[in-house]
């Protein structure tokens, strides 16, 4: 069964601090740790969770920062897909950065 586009504009009034990507259809957002080790256990939980769910972001790391892009390449688009991996995605950050 193929994955449905949605609108970014619905996607984007499910989300908190996301922003529609330049020029194409996808989602973004920009996420800073406190050092390379909690940007890598961030990407490292995500990893393991895209592979599970056969569903893998777009990134990009520099020391703490990870920016992220989001987008289902079958659907044409931003699917319900994104939306649950952004979900997920906010779920580690909020645990990495409440780590002390």
């Amino acid at each position: 069964m193929p994955t449905s586009k949605i609108s970014a504009v619905d996607a984007l009034s499910r989300l908190e601090g996301w922003r529609a990507a330049e020029n194409r259809d996808a989602i973004e957002k920009e996420f800073k740790f406190k050092d390379f080790n909690a940007a890598f256990d961030f990407m490292s939980r995500v990893a393991l969770y895209a592979e599970r769910n056969d569903h893998h972001p777009e990134w990009f790391n520099v020391y703490n920062r990870v920016d992220v892009t989001l987008t289902t390449h079958d659907a044409g688009g931003v699917s319900d897909k994104d939306i649950a991996l952004a979900h997920f995605i906010e779920d580690v950050f909020r645990e990495i950065t409440a780590i002390k």
